[in-house]
């Protein structure tokens, strides 16, 4: 058997996994008996992003839909999706360097993994232009080719026309944004004054009970996984307020809470009796 190229415009890249360029290449009997095409797949992460945990779980749209706009994004330019990538209940505001789904995905495709990053579109990857910008810069300067299924050579050409049409659609979502901000608020603010009491946030929120937090820190401490946290919580009959098990990601967030109200209360205590003292 004999390698050939398939043609003199056959299109190169760079192998994720051997880091050197490829061809599509064409595999040729040594007889002449048999000749068929044989093409090495480019390997691509995906990344998904909620920004309000209202939109987190298996009953809502948001990721559902993204993962369908991406894998058939992935399907269209012949790239398999080797790993995807959630950050749940993150602002698009957020530098992308201090997401953990983010950071965890930029780990893998730097440790050689894939070189190429998807997403549903511009603003799943950031809602601020100045982040937009900044994070797509710091990604090129990385070799990591970044491609937004609804517009796939938005975040590909470097062109003074694709740069504008790039900021024009980040400055755009990040108006949309502050949109929805301003009329969500300006909706409490009525609310407010027909109830004559302040409203704010989900009117379905509640409190995680003391107990909850209390096992969770028990369970957490033996060793378990955030997961195994989560049954161990369900199994002693704390739920979420859906009447779900918690999700990890809740979990987590809950041991943080704890941690941070017991730091600030430490910091209260110590400040309070240097005030005694000082007295």
């Amino acid at each position: 058997m004999e390698l050939t190229d398939a043609s003199q415009n056959a299109q190169c890249w760079t192998s994720p996994l051997l880091n050197i360029p490829v061809h599509n290449l064409r595999i040729v009997d040594r007889l002449g008996l048999e000749e068929r095409d044989f093409r090495v797949m480019k390997t691509a992460c995906a990344y998904y992003r909620t920004s309000s945990a209202t939109n987190v779980g298996a009953d809502k749209g948001s990721l559902k839909r993204q993962q369908d706009a991406v894998r058939a994004c992935a399907a269209a330019h012949s790239l398999e999706i080797v790993h995807e990538y959630y950050d749940a209940a993150v602002s698009g505001a957020d530098p992308v360097d201090t997401r953990k789904g983010f950071v965890a995905m930029l780990a893998y495709i730097l440790g050689n993994g894939a070189r190429t990053i998807i997403v549903e579109n511009a603003s799943r990857f950031a809602r601020d232009l100045i982040v937009q910008e900044t994070g797509y810069q710091a990604l090129k300067a990385k070799g990591i080719e970044l491609i937004a299924a609804d517009s796939p050579d938005s975040f590909v050409s470097d062109t003074p026309t694709a740069i504008l049409i790039r900021q024009i659609l980040g400055a755009v979502a990040q108006f949309d944004k502050a949109t929805l901000v301003h009329k969500l608020r300006g909706a409490r603010d009525r609310k407010s004054a027909a109830l004559g009491r302040r409203i704010e946030g989900n009117p379905n929120w509640k409190p995680v009970p003391i107990e909850a937090v209390e096992a969770a820190k028990t369970a957490r401490a033996r060793g378990l996984t955030l997961r195994a946290v989560s049954t161990e919580l369900a199994a002693a009959g704390f739920l979420s307020p859906s009447g779900k098990q918690y999700g990890p990601q809740s979990v987590q967030r809950m041991l943080e809470a704890a941690a941070m109200a017991e730091m600030a209360s430490g910091v209260c205590s110590e400040w309070e009796e240097g005030a005694v003292a000082a007295s």
